[in-house]
């Protein structure tokens, strides 16, 4: 089987290894990190050259939480035609193509970015692929949220990508993301309950029910707009941006609402479409409120 397993792989395979709609949304957040990170335009070669060695390094991430979880994606509906789990790709071939990718992006931002962008991608590499998919994924119903710091990297790797340096704002950024996390994955969780207890993960619907599940995510998009509202607080961004994270933010608390009360159906899978939504448009809004912003000023 593995003559024919590796005989079969082909370039989707190893792209699909690589989580590229993930890694889209992670590339846009780190995008717009940098836009925001001046007031004047990003240099090209810092755009592509810093948000290509991001993306590697976190395709990298995404092989080796394949490699690791092959085991229980082929019992899970929504990961079970994974090309590992499937046995299109030998488990050591994608860790090699883990490595020359995790290689190849530390190279790209080692030589033509800076030595923080590297560093701080690095960690964020290690920080999703060795300590949550192989140590917290299994070892805490808090998983998601100890482990979400990882995932909320991008923007603040966008921002010391231009500047060099780590700034209160780029913090602020990640906050935001790390705030969005539990209520986004915990809806997911939900819908996926029985998947995750038939392969003994501690999802929090499975350690602590769905009913705990629901509170905590309710609670979360409070917690989501509170930090929402900080850009405008400390004069990062004005009222195109207030007002665009005051109507997400309540329109998730409505979703989350739903899922409390059991009053919509399939409203865990929906809050869970409308969580990623969120995140791509509270970011459009501040990039639109940021250049609003700039041209007035000028």
């Amino acid at each position: 089987m593995s003559n024919t397993a590796q005989a079969s792989a082909g370039w989707r395979d190893y792209l699909e290894l690589t989580k590229p709609k993930v890694v889209a949304l992670m590339i846009i957040t780190s995008a717009i990190g940098m836009l925001l990170a001046t007031e004047g335009m990003v240099p090209w070669s810092v755009l592509l050259l810093g948000n290509l060695g991001i993306a590697l390094c976190a395709g990298s991430a995404a092989a080796v939480n394949h490699v690791v979880d092959r085991r229980i994606d082929i019992h899970m509906a929504r990961t079970q035609r994974r090309p590992l789990a499937q046995g299109r790709v030998n488990p050591l071939h994608a860790l090699m193509f883990a490595l020359v990718l995790g290689v190849a992006g530390m190279l790209i931002l080692l030589q033509w970015i800076n030595a923080l962008t590297a560093w701080l991608t690095l960690a964020s590499l290690l920080g999703y692929a060795v300590i949550y998919t192989s140590f917290l994924k299994r070892a805490t119903p808090q998983n998601i949220v100890i482990g979400g710091l990882a995932g909320a990297a991008p923007p603040l790797l966008g921002w010391t990508a231009v500047t060099g340096q780590i700034d209160a704002e780029a913090l602020l950024l990640v906050l935001i993301i790390f705030a969005w996390t539990p209520p986004h994955f915990w809806a997911l969780a939900i819908h996926r309950k029985e998947e995750y207890a038939k392969v003994d993960i501690p999802m929090l619907p499975v350690t602590h029910g769905v009913r705990y599940t629901k509170l905590h995510i309710l609670l979360y998009t409070f917690i989501l707009l509170a930090v929402s509202m900080l850009p405008y607080v400390i004069h990062m961004s004005g009222i195109i941006y207030l007002t665009v994270a005051l109507v997400l933010g309540i329109r998730f608390i409505d979703w989350a609402w739903a899922m409390w009360r059991d009053s919509r159906p399939h409203a865990a899978i929906k809050t869970f479409k409308f969580s990623l939504w969120y995140l791509l448009w509270i970011f459009v809004a501040l990039l639109v409120d940021h250049y609003v912003g700039v041209v007035g000023w000028l």
